[in-house]
């Protein structure tokens, strides 16, 4: 796939290097020509500086034979101007566009992004899957990561087993013997550093990092049997008024009556600004690396503290005082992938990367076939899919037992006119039905061939 990405920043950088390593055909544009020599030397793409928007710049990266435009630049302007030519000019048939200024995406605007009006195909917007995924981690305290499919009737969740876990030390074939009615499948592991599908004989170890599939309903029971039944947090302080911080104050507003929020911004100005925005969430200006700040905001009383500043150092750190002030939990926004490996020597309980966010969303439109959803896990090494089965699928009609599947793949639930249903050796996948797909980074190009539009399974 040729592809072009305007903007290096971190949003633009991760998602040329996780298409380029796929061998995508990647040109990368950006006014910098700092982060244009450092993409070049670091990936296997092509750099042009320039605008992104300017249509010389554009025919340089190669607009007429682009199947996708990806404008990820800081500026919501430029992005929607880069759409806007490659469709005019050069008939790029796939355009995404990053749009952070929520005034774009209120609902009753939503025919501005047409066919008719500004013909961009998909809009993302990190501040907000990143804030939802952040609500989806405090709505469910214990699990490490958490993704929801198929209407959100599926959910898989990351759980930490601990040494006191019930379900250590049993086969996985065990499992569903002694509890028939719980509706969740472990479709991978990580042990010491590395992923694996386990078999149904594997068992799971104190330590290990488990990735379960299961209906919405069962999300706290499987958690609980996990070792995981810490109660959800209802007193929250939040390092960071940007618009994360925002989105989600304002959606636990919404939402959410009995939980007490208080904020921590650095700018006075910004401070004021969000408080004028916010009905019962308290603001104060200061650092979020002041004890007496973080006291005044009495941390030690609270359930969690999480810290979405724009600087991973101050994250870090504001959230390991917070625990030594006498704060229960913490959940950390961090950047930089190096500093991922060191959360669990810091006490840091959860994470949540927003690159790896966005690029789960720029994935699911990448990835050929009926692709519904896509989930990247751990920096890439594997991707939970959502994929609709049709009548050339070679899934279709044959007992899941008599399927040659590869080693690097498992199906987690399969989603059938509003029901779940988990795999068994005698069940048969149906045309139209959406299947939920672990799979290991090596299996991910056999699953799109699975669920292509074509015929050439016959």
């Amino acid at each position: 796939m040729r592809v072009i990405i305007c903007g290096a920043g971190q949003v633009g950088y991760g998602i040329a290097e996780r298409l380029s390593v796929e061998k995508n055909d990647v040109s990368v544009i950006d006014t910098s020509p700092e982060l244009i020599h450092s993409v070049r030397d670091a990936l296997d793409v092509r750099g042009f500086v320039g605008h992104g928007s300017h249509p010389d710049v554009l025919e340089a990266a190669g607009a007429e034979n682009a199947d996708m435009i990806i404008a990820a630049t800081l500026h919501d302007e430029v992005n929607i101007v880069a759409c806007e030519v490659a469709h005019a000019l050069f008939n790029v048939p796939m355009k995404i566009a990053r749009i952070r200024a929520q005034s774009y995406l209120q609902p009753h605007y939503q025919d501005l992004f047409s066919r008719e009006h500004l013909p961009i195909d998909v809009i993302i917007s990190p501040e907000m899957e990143v804030g939802e995924m952040v609500l989806r981690r405090i709505a469910l305290p214990g699990a490490t990561d958490v993704v929801r499919f198929a209407n959100d009737k599926i959910a898989m969740v990351a759980i930490e087993c601990l040494e006191e876990c019930p379900v250590v030390h049993t086969g996985l074939s065990q499992l569903s013997e002694l509890f028939p009615d719980l509706p969740s499948t472990v479709v991978g592991i990580v042990r010491d550093g590395k992923l694996f599908i386990p078999r149904s004989a594997d068992q799971l170890a104190p330590g290990d990092l488990a990735y379960v599939v299961t209906t919405k309903e069962q999300v706290r029971r499987t958690l609980g049997l996990f070792g995981h039944d810490e109660p959800e947090a209802t007193r929250i302080v939040v390092a960071g008024g940007g618009n994360i911080g925002l989105y989600v104050a304002k959606t636990i507003e919404q939402r959410q009556n009995r939980i007490k929020m208080k904020i921590v911004e650095a700018s006075r100005e910004r401070a004021v600004a969000i408080a004028d925005q916010l009905r019962r969430t308290v603001v104060l200006n200061g650092s979020a690396l002041d004890q007496k700040r973080l006291q005044e905001a009495d941390i030690q009383d609270a359930d969690l503290m999480v810290a979405l500043t724009n600087n991973d150092q101050v994250n870090i750190l504001s959230s390991v005082m917070a625990k030594r002030l006498g704060c229960k939990a913490n959940l950390v926004l961090i950047n930089n992938p190096a500093y991922q490996d060191l959360t669990k020597s810091l006490g840091l309980d959860a994470y949540v990367n927003p690159g790896a966010v966005t690029i789960s969303r720029v994935l699911q439109h990448v990835r050929r076939g009926r692709i519904r959803a896509v989930h990247t896990i751990e920096r890439g090494a594997a991707e939970i899919i959502e994929a609709e089965a049709l009548e050339t699928s070679p899934l279709v009609g044959v007992e899941l037992r008599e399927l040659d599947l590869p080693e690097g793949m498992r199906i987690g639930a399969i989603y059938r006119d509003g029901k779940v249903i988990m795999p068994s050796g005698g069940l048969k996948v149906r045309p139209k039905d959406r299947v939920v797909i672990f799979a290991l980074a090596d299996a991910v190009k056999h699953v799109e061939q699975m669920f292509r539009v074509s015929l050439e399974f016959f």
